[in-house]
């Protein structure tokens, strides 16, 4: 961890203090303007630059897209890169965010895109290093095929930096086609994530 990183948040750990009251209540307010909102969950992470700025830009990114509103944002967590050595990357660190939105899933993945160009995201190796990784893990239960876009992520559920994340904010959370997310954590272990519980994502109101 930078000092930068830290710099960012200095709040309790938000497994700890619930969230207030009124700040529920201006969420589910801000819900009112949607019409039959979709649930979905997205899987933020980074491990370039200043991580928890960067997570924290994507999630204040989504919250300003038309049509959606993020309902609860996860702890943070770091954890060790997918699928290379540990010693050739640095850490990231990883978040689940729940949204409500009208959008369909293909505008979704579209408004997810824009978040990483924004961040100016490279894909010149696979498992390679990026700034910001914003992947939709399920949209309303949703079963799909679609080579461009499928639903629910097809390896997310083999991921403990998705699961342990999204069974903190989500504990009743079931992943579509393989059931509840309580019951596929045993499977995956803790592959290294560990909570950062000095770090915290603010959900924007």
């Amino acid at each position: 961890m930078t000092s930068s990183d830290n710099a960012a948040s200095s709040s309790p750990d938000p497994t700890v203090q619930p969230v207030p009251s009124a700040v529920v209540q201006q969420v589910d307010a801000a819900d009112a303007t949607l019409h039959n909102p979709h649930v979905a969950v997205l899987s933020i992470g980074s491990n370039l630059g200043n991580r928890l700025e960067t997570l924290q830009g994507a999630v204040d990114a989504l919250a300003d897209t038309p049509g959606l509103r993020v309902k609860a944002v996860s702890p943070v967590y770091e954890t060790q890169p997918w699928g290379v050595s540990e010693d050739t990357q640095g850490t990231y660190f990883n978040a689940v965010v729940i949204v409500r939105t009208t959008l369909p899933p293909s505008s979704l993945l579209e408004r997810a895109q824009a978040v990483e160009e924004a961040y100016e995201r490279v894909r010149e190796l696979r498992w390679g290093p990026r700034t910001i990784d914003v992947d939709i893990v399920s949209y309303q239960g949703v079963v799909s095929t679609d080579p461009g876009l499928t639903l629910p992520h097809p390896r997310a559920h083999e991921r403990a930096f998705v699961l342990v994340p999204w069974h903190d904010v989500e504990p009743e959370a079931e992943y579509p086609g393989r059931g509840r997310i309580v019951d596929l954590l045993p499977a995956v272990g803790d592959q290294g994530v560990q909570l950062r519980g000095d770090l915290e994502l603010v959900v924007p109101l």
